[in-house]
């Protein structure tokens, strides 16, 4: 798969809400039709993003993807898709999905607007733009090795303490080795949890993507922004059980972080 993404935080655009406007565009081309890659993200977001739903309309409303929820402002399957926060709503978010076929699949170009208020308009940009790369190298993954499938989700927090330093320590009690690079395969051991098998499939210095015979796992080092880590799974064997593993992941965290203070 190829990729490229930017970031123009000049890029004008209409707004409802006081702040500073940016543009993150990310393109790629995906292993799947078209019509696979456009089922992937309106029908099947639990197997690479988290869960959102669209009514398949034009003035469709979507939930989960923006706080409050927002409106499908374009929808012409399989080529256009686009998502917009209400208007008069306190924020604003816009995402254009524009695709095309090629003679290898897909070439999709995301293009997300928005407005970012306060003062950590540098940081928030940045955490965008690569948590898109992630995001879309996941889909990538979800469309080569899961297709179609919908999967158990969750997402959880650590606690606040590894908002500093967390994701080094997050990796330690993991056992991920040292130097791993994408494609390495790796043994994850998390204590008091199953050993998870898998390949590296994303590496970068504030995210580790495993992928395993029956999921995608996540592992966010928002710690780079000042924010605590967290984890996201996407869990595609038939028996698996998003709540529990929530549960068993969430006091795994906790005592991670709990044994590094007292250490």
């Amino acid at each position: 798969m190829t990729r490229h993404m930017t970031a123009d935080t000049t890029a004008g655009t209409a707004t409802e809400t006081a702040g500073r406007a940016f543009e993150v565009t990310w393109e790629g081309e995906l292993p799947a039709s078209p019509q696979e890659v456009w089922e992937a993200f309106t029908l099947h977001t639990t197997g690479w993003y988290w869960e959102i739903d669209y009514e398949p309309r034009v003035g469709g409303a979507e939930r989960g993807l923006t706080g409050k929820g927002g409106v499908v402002s374009v929808w012409e399957p399989p080529r256009h898709f686009t998502t917009r926060t209400l208007p008069g709503a306190d924020e604003f978010n816009e995402l254009d999905h524009r695709l095309r076929p090629t003679p290898r699949g897909t070439l999709l170009t995301l293009t997300h607007r928005g407005v970012i208020a306060g003062d950590d308009y540098d940081a928030e940009l940045d955490a965008c733009r690569r948590h898109t790369a992630l995001y879309y190298h996941s889909l990538g993954e979800y469309l080569r090795h899961f297709p179609g499938r919908d999967a158990a989700y969750l997402r959880l927090d650590a606690p606040g303490g590894s908002a500093s330093g967390g994701f080094a320590r997050l990796c330690r009690a993991l056992g991920v080795p040292d130097g791993i690079e994408a494609g390495d395969p790796v043994t994850l051991t998390p204590a008091g949890l199953d050993p998870i098998e898998g390949v590296a499939d994303f590496v970068a210095p504030a995210f580790l993507g495993v992928r395993s015979a029956d999921a995608l796992y996540r592992f966010h080092g928002r710690d780079a922004w000042g924010w605590p880590v967290g984890v996201a799974h996407h869990l595609f064997a038939e028996d698996a059980d998003a709540e529990a593993a929530r549960r068993a992941w969430a006091t795994w965290l906790d005592d991670v972080f709990t044994s590094e203070r007292e250490a």
